[in-house]
């Protein structure tokens, strides 16, 4: 029996891998191609996945998916049924050892990464080498399969702090990082990996495109330790949003969908070795306004934003001595084509219907 994906995720999750799979891109390149994807487990690939699987279903693309995973019993739960297809397999082995697989993936996306506060404190090693060993291998896996291409994704985190007066950041800056913080492990490894990735173009001559996608947010889990993440939590347990700061931080934001749809729009279609920015320019709010917009897509709910201390309530002014704020330029991937599709309220709205209904 033939698992479609339409018959085995959330009908409110369907919508979104639909939007991916007709998405504007260069799709007929992947016609009968292999493509590995690192970190399948996680929550960016797992749209990847279900949205090159629904391109075999609808369109007869043909391509042959290998995820790999490091957690497989996790993997399997999360895909289910859908791993009994010809057409999908998992890998199960840490990125940091040596992918050595007989099948030669024509396509490889790096997306293997811990991008958790909480493994930078208590697992810097394991970070900073899913991006330093982790790239290396998937290059030198690539290297040896004569991929047609590589994308590595990489992040905003490897701007550093500007302090150029700008308002945005761009792909050409540059800032401060200090390099002996166990705490950059993850924003020095990306840095590094995006020069390994440089390496391997020049002197192995593999194409290698990079994506700095923003703070992607969408139904992750209810456990996510990531702010947004906990005030959709908030949401669905029917609670007020707390803040313990006045959340003045100024971030670039955008739905998962969308990031998706990005990141197959710049393997096939962008520059080697040239980044792109991933980010909706209508969903550039301060963590308190993202907090208040999600207590505000269900006006039912009743839902408030409180401020463990009072002096935060008040609405912080700008200033302009301070570093540029995490808000990137998005113009050379809107360049390719792409344009961002779900705005902050209705990507809240089903990042929440989804949640509750329990059932990704």
């Amino acid at each position: 029996m033939e698992y479609k994906v339409k018959e085995q995720i959330s009908s409110l999750v369907y919508a979104d891998i639909c939007a991916i799979a007709q998405s504007d891109a260069a799709w007929e390149k992947m016609q009968g191609a292999t493509v590995l994807i690192t970190g399948a487990g996680g929550f960016i690939p797992y749209y990847l996945i279900l949205s090159l699987l629904d391109r075999n279903d609808r369109f007869a693309s043909k391509v042959r998916v290998i995820g790999l995973v490091r957690n497989a019993k996790r993997a399997e739960e999360k895909f289910g049924a859908l791993l009994e297809r010809e057409d999908f397999s998992l890998l199960n082995q840490d990125v940091c050892t040596e992918i050595a697989i007989p099948e030669k993936a024509d396509y490889v996306i790096h997306a293997a990464s811990q991008a958790s506060a909480w493994h930078f404190e208590n697992d810097p090693v394991g970070t900073i080498n899913a991006n330093l060993m982790g790239t290396g291998n998937v290059l030198e896996y690539a290297r040896k399969a004569g991929s047609k291409g590589v994308l590595f994704l990489s992040s905003l985190k490897v701007y550093g702090k500007v302090q150029d007066g700008s308002l945005a950041l761009k792909e050409e800056s540059v800032g401060y990082l200090d390099h002996t913080s166990y705490r950059n492990c993850y924003a020095t490894g990306k840095r590094a990996a995006e020069t390994l990735c440089a390496c391997y173009h020049k002197q192995h001559g593999i194409s290698v495109k990079i994506a700095r996608p923003s703070y992607i947010y969408g139904p992750a889990s209810m456990d996510d330790d990531r702010v947004w993440a906990q005030f959709l939590a908030n949401v669905v347990l029917g609670q007020d949003i707390l803040l313990k700061s006045n959340g003045a931080a100024y971030r670039s934001f955008c739905y998962v969908s969308d990031a998706a749809s990005a990141l197959f729009k710049i393997l096939l279609e962008g520059e080697d070795v040239t980044p792109y920015n991933i980010a909706d320019r209508n969903s550039n709010v301060t963590i308190r306004n993202f907090a208040r917009a999600a207590t505000e897509v269900f006006p039912e709910r009743s839902l408030s934003l409180i401020f463990s201390n009072p002096e935060d309530e008040a609405e912080p002014a700008a200033s302009h001595f301070s570093a540029t704020p995490e808000i990137l330029d998005s113009a050379k991937l809107e360049g390719l084509g792409w344009k961002a599709q779900v705005d902050l309220k209705e990507g809240i709205r089903r990042s929440v219907q989804v949640l509750e209904e329990g059932r990704l």
